[in-house]
């Protein structure tokens, strides 16, 4: 193992240490987790940590640019192609959950940065993650009031909050009961409910 780690490339390092946080993260309080805990669980030295990571805040940036850009590729994937606004959108609200049950670490990521009182270079990232996040489901909104899937006097922005919104409750209901497995159960009924509320009723 650590003489495959040792022919890695740095990029393929960064990817190699930013999972490790994750995995991490799945398992113990976020804010809780120090560099020395990271290289422990790598078997590396800190000294060998911070070759790539100069500071533990440019690696939680690093961790949270990440998260972002896999999680924005994923829903994207899910929902190319399929020519429903609505149907695209419950491809994004299932893909999400089953990037959340992949990596749990994520989530926990999430809201820990979300909570802290400074405005980090993490903490911005989380919140462009949403920002972007919701654009991609206001995008679909409005292409479903074009189409007639969707009450054409919905409010478009307040519909893409409570997508974003019933995600997080789902995650964090899944959390607190110990069994984010339940959210592949829950998640096909919960989105029931958001998208009667959306829908172009006759």
């Amino acid at each position: 193992m650590e003489t495959r780690r040792q022919n890695l490339s740095a990029e393929a390092r960064r990817s190699v240490t930013i999972e490790a946080v994750i995995d991490l993260a799945g398992v113990q309080n976020p804010s809780e987790i120090t560099t020395m805990a990271i290289a422990k669980h790598m078997n590396l030295t800190q000294g060998a940590l911070f070759r790539h990571f100069p500071s533990k805040e440019m690696l939680w940036h690093s961790v949270m640019e990440w998260v972002a850009d896999l999680l924005l590729a994923k829903i994207d994937r899910a929902a190319k192609g399929v020519a429903s606004p609505t149907e695209a959108l419950r491809a994004i609200f299932m893909a999400h959950v089953e990037f959340v049950i992949e990596r749990p670490g994520v989530p926990r990521m999430m809201f820990a940065e979300l909570q802290r009182s400074d405005l980090s270079h993490a903490k911005r990232m989380a919140q462009t993650l949403i920002q972007r996040y919701a654009e991609r489901i206001s995008a679909r909104i409005e292409q479903g009031k074009q189409c007639g899937e969707i009450d054409p006097k919905l409010d478009t922005q307040a519909a893409a909050t409570l997508f974003v919104g019933t995600m997080q409750g789902l995650v964090m209901q899944s959390m607190l009961s110990g069994d984010i497995q339940r959210m592949k159960a829950e998640a096909p009924r919960v989105f029931a409910i958001y998208l009667r509320g959306i829908r172009s009723h006759p």
